[in-house]
């Protein structure tokens, strides 16, 4: 499908968002660490995903709470990089773990 200049944009990544593909809403402040009821951005389902494969709550609530944050991350801002080049419909597994899974 292609994109529409209706479509909304991705927070993170800066591409459309077609109506088929999978969006999701991101608490910029994680809910569990004070953001509930808090600012959410309109994410591709896969930029979401990226976020929390590479982040944990706490480092998002202290060190990542805006999308200028996120982008600085070298993880995040080289997928970015890289989805940059894929159509706005694209979707892919996000390999995981990517980050330990010892959470305090």
């Amino acid at each position: 499908m292609h994109p529409d200049e209706s479509d909304p944009i991705c927070a993170l990544c800066g591409r459309p968002i077609p109506p088929d593909v999978v969006q999701s809403r991101h608490h910029l402040v994680p809910r569990l660490k004070g953001g509930k009821g808090g600012e959410t951005v309109l994410l591709h389902a896969i930029c979401h995903a990226e976020i929390h494969a590479s982040l944990t709550e706490a480092e998002l609530a202290r060190d990542y709470p805006t999308v200028e944050a996120l982008r600085t991350h070298p993880r995040i801002a080289a997928f970015v990089r890289w989805v940059a080049g894929r159509p706005p419909g694209f979707v892919s597994r996000v390999p995981g773990p990517r980050r330990p899974k010892n959470r305090h």
